[in-house]
């Protein structure tokens, strides 16, 4: 488990291709209509390759699946980072979105296999939270003082050859898949996943607490932008927000354990986690200076930590054991349909209330994700979790 936790932070450290992708395409002179269209077609992978590796995980196996799809990884992120033609890049853009996130459902379908314990699995949700923050840390570090020596393709390359090592831990690391028989197929898998309104409304109340967590990225530069703040202010408010993961993560870890050894899933805190997220970054409607900005920031990280952890707990417990890949992959969209919506919700806010508005609706996602969860815990409190038969 340990080795899939390690593999997850050095892929997520080394993980350039995404938040340099803007910057390549700039450098290939590629018009800016043209670069929000590649930027779209890999959050369209993104999204895609959610649910085709955790259906996958659960038809092939998960040690199949990883390998392929860090294998994949290492094939297009060096043909993205060595391609100049539109077509071309739009085309490695899509397929290194497919795989760019891959060991997410995965390796949450292997913790659900291997790991029987609700703590130790809530345990492990929040070190692999702590991981991923550290790791996205480290790859704004690392690839802002590698970028200008040795240009973009060269951290593509990077990004490359760690997700082929990876490859490699996965059939060392993944156990062997036990003999299936008489497998549902694929359709009727989707189909009964979809009926689950366990797993809508936890997709749901995620979505909605998600957009204040990637509002940090969509949202942010722009208020601080039009505050006239330089960037190096942005800089600082990540910094900030990636210093009280590293703190508080370690710290609250123990108690969401804790709290995850009760009978029922962790839908309240889930709720409270939303909460905190909307109210937390939607006070950066209501700054005007760095300071302002950065404490923002900071306020959400208790909510953000506890939402990953609550809902990775909820999907745990509602997962069937021979779909816990499916349902991890569906789950694992609500950050991609995050990362799509906020820019959206932001722009239209910007356009019409300004920054008022920006913090009512961020506030308001938190509270609609809270929503979510009222019939969310009365259905899960109803049935019993489906891994457990």
């Amino acid at each position: 488990m340990w080795a899939l936790l390690v593999g997850t932070f050095a892929v997520r450290a080394a993980g350039f291709v995404y938040p340099y992708l803007a910057y390549h395409l700039a450098a290939r002179e590629v018009a800016a209509p043209t670069v929000t269209l590649i930027l779209a077609l890999f959050g369209a992978g993104w999204l895609a390759g959610q649910l085709a590796c955790g259906a996958l995980a659960d038809r092939i196996g998960r040690r199949a699946t990883l390998a392929s799809a860090m294998f994949t990884a290492a094939v297009a992120f060096p043909v993205l980072a060595q391609s100049h033609t539109v077509a071309a890049l739009a085309a490695a853009s899509f397929v290194a979105g497919l795989v760019y996130d891959a060991p997410r459902p995965i390796v949450s379908a292997v913790i659900a296999d291997t790991v029987p314990d609700e703590p130790t699995r809530a345990r492990i949700a929040g070190w692999r939270h702590f991981a991923t923050n550290l790791g996205a840390a480290a790859t704004g570090a690392i690839g802002g003082m590698l970028a200008a020596p040795l240009g973009f393709p060269i951290l593509f390359l990077v990004n490359a050859l760690v997700c082929a090592l990876f490859a490699v831990v996965a059939f060392k690391a993944v156990p062997a898949p036990a003999r299936r028989t008489n497998a549902a197929p694929l359709q009727a898998s989707y189909r009964t996943a979809f009926a689950d309104m366990r797993l809508i409304l936890l997709w749901l109340a995620s979505v909605c607490a998600f957009i204040p967590v990637t509002a940090l990225y969509a949202v942010l530069p722009l208020m601080m932008a039009d505050d006239g703040l330089p960037p190096s202010a942005y800089g600082w408010s990540q910094a900030a927000g990636a210093v009280a993961v590293l703190i508080l993560s370690p710290l609250m870890n123990g108690w969401l354990a804790r709290r995850a050894s009760g009978p029922s899933p962790m839908v309240g805190l889930l709720a409270a986690g939303s909460v905190v997220l909307g109210l937390g970054m939607g006070s950066a409607g209501l700054a005007s200076t760095s300071t302002g900005y950065a404490a923002a920031v900071v306020l959400a990280v208790p909510g953000e930590i506890i939402a990953f952890v609550a809902a990775a707990d909820v999907l745990n417990r509602i997962s069937p054991a021979h779909s816990r890949g499916l349902y991890a992959g569906i789950w694992g969209t609500t950050l991609a349909a995050a990362v799509l919506l906020a820019p959206l919700l932001a722009g239209a806010c910007l356009a019409t209330g300004g920054h008022l508005l920006v913090a009512l609706a961020l506030t308001g996602c938190g509270l609609a994700g809270a929503a979510a969860c009222l019939p969310l815990k009365t259905l899960t409190h109803r049935t019993q979790p489906s891994s457990a038969h």
